[in-house]
């Protein structure tokens, strides 16, 4: 059964979709099942696969089913694209924001915050990880994200607004998503530091604050640095063509390498 991991921060911009579509992919490179959820319905982590797979397979890619639509048959796998070997989507768009709407039918807000974890059931034999990416938001979309999640990974860039961002997201899992409904399995994996600018005072002494306020042993060793290159996958997917390709490669091979050994423990 696959373990599932949400990427948060209640700040935006913080690097949760490029680190939640870089570790899935470099996962997925090692041979492991592993799914992507994009439940942003500004779609950016589906936008970065469709066009990683455009690059793969050099042909435009479409698809007809979202992930709202799938929802609404009460079946996930009609939204699943495949974007390479080991690789799958779960595909958002805008028609995604409607979720809480839709789920207003249900009228116990619990029995909504638990609905998508039931939806999600099937699909966990067919993977090793699924990864979800979510909106820097408190809704029903980050409740039935974090509700259906094993663990978290608090993505925090090096800036004040980021680390209380962080703060208020752990507060938030606590308080909320474990005490008030109950998720099952919900833990913090760790905190995942992404350098603001490599080098800077700001990031030093923000690095310096998280580890007095989350503990040294709560924070990924392994940081983010800032790396042009991912800003450019943005525009043509997640490449493989020279030494900043590399670089990234690298990077993030020392980060699953980190996320795994923190699953494993």
């Amino acid at each position: 059964m696959a373990k599932v991991i949400t990427c948060g921060n209640f700040k935006g911009g913080t690097g949760k979709t490029t680190n939640s579509t870089m570790i899935a992919k470099t996962l997925s490179d090692r041979g492991l099942r592993t799914l992507l959820i994009d439940m942003d319905p500004q779609g950016n982590a589906t936008n970065l696969f469709i066009k990683t797979k455009n690059y793969i397979d050099d042909e435009v890619t479409v698809f007809n089913t979202t992930m709202m639509a799938a929802i609404q048959s009460e079946d996930l796998t009609n939204a699943i694209i495949t974007i390479k070997d080991n690789l799958d989507l779960l595909a958002s768009s805008a028609d995604f924001s409607l979720y809480p709407r839709f789920m207003e039918r249900m009228t116990d807000y619990n029995e909504r915050v638990q609905y998508f974890a039931q939806l999600l059931e099937p699909l966990k034999a067919n993977y090793d990880y699924i990864l979800v990416d979510i909106p820097p938001t408190i809704s029903l979309i980050t409740d039935s994200a974090l509700y259906a999640s094993d663990w978290c990974v608090i993505v925090m860039q090096t800036h004040e607004r980021s680390l209380q961002g962080a703060e208020a997201f752990l507060r938030y899992i606590q308080s909320e998503v474990i005490d008030t409904f109950h998720a099952p399995t919900l833990d913090v994996l760790g905190i995942l530091p992404v350098l603001l600018k490599n080098g800077a005072p700001v990031d030093v002494s923000t690095l310096e604050a998280a580890n007095e306020i989350f503990g040294s042993d709560n924070i990924f060793q392994t940081t983010i640095r800032n790396m042009e290159r991912l800003k450019r996958y943005d525009l043509t997917g997640i490449t493989d063509e020279d030494m900043h390709d590399k670089k990234v490669r690298e990077v993030y091979e020392n980060v699953t390498d980190e996320f795994l050994a923190r699953l494993e423990e």
